[in-house]
């Protein structure tokens, strides 16, 4: 099993402001599959997605990926091995402004010990004819684009997706959700993706359902349906 999730706990706050976010949440996932974490606001997927990734601690539970127990990293390995082996798409693009698309992506690859090739990363995600540009020249699909460039080059073991598509119009969502999709397929690294639209799902190999910080049902599906033929 490539990513084994026993148990999670997280909680903020004491006594009686003291709130449980996630409550034993449990997920396998095997290598190179596509995973959704559907639920309302409040229901802990973007925390539990945030502790996949590091950046935040589970109280209790493990959390093993790829044979290591992250939960028994140190602070300086944990994030050495977040540097390398994962790679983040969040909502803000969170760009360098002064920096070239190619160069921000470049950035995402200085991370990484076996970065993929520059030229083939900007042509999969149609980036080419706009790799000299800055930021602030790109409309906010480009900058996407651009933000999924830096997190790929890396070649991560799992690509972990907080709302890439939340600012986005339907069409540039649509756009956004093929790249993921071509990632996935192309690159075979993991993907983790928090999402409110249901309709994601459908492109997903496994769907987790969480309510108030539980888990209320996990989905295998095998039919999936592409990120062409989405509609909501």
């Amino acid at each position: 099993m490539f990513l084994k999730l026993t148990n999670i706990t997280k909680s903020y706050g004491e006594g009686e402001t003291k709130v449980e976010v996630l409550k034993n949440v449990s997920i396998e996932l095997e290598k190179g599959q596509f995973c959704v974490l559907l639920g309302p606001s409040g229901s802990g997927k973007s925390t539990l997605l945030n502790i996949i990734g590091g950046i935040d601690s589970a109280d209790a539970g493990e959390i093993t990926i790829d044979g290591r127990r992250l939960t028994a990293m140190s602070a300086s390995d944990l994030t050495a091995y977040r540097r390398e082996h994962l790679g983040y798409i969040f909502q803000m693009y969170n760009l360098i402004p002064n920096l070239t698309v190619r160069e921000n992506i470049e950035v995402g690859g200085y991370l990484g010990k076996s970065p993929l090739p520059i030229d083939e990363i900007l042509e999969t995600l149609g980036l080419t004819a706009h790799q000299d540009k800055l930021p602030g020249q790109l409309s906010g699909g480009q900058q996407q684009r651009t933000a999924i460039g830096r997190a790929v080059i890396k070649n991560p073991g799992i690509l972990l997706c907080d709302e890439p598509t939340g600012a986005l119009d339907y069409k540039t969502s649509k756009d956004i959700l093929k790249l993921i999709e071509t990632v996935n397929r192309q690159y075979k690294s993991t993907v983790i993706m928090v999402t409110h639209n249901d309709a994601i799902a459908r492109m997903a190999d496994v769907t987790v359902r969480l309510k108030d910080g539980k888990i209320r049902d996990r989905t295998d599906n095998h039919q999936k349906v592409s990120a062409e033929a989405l509609e909501w």
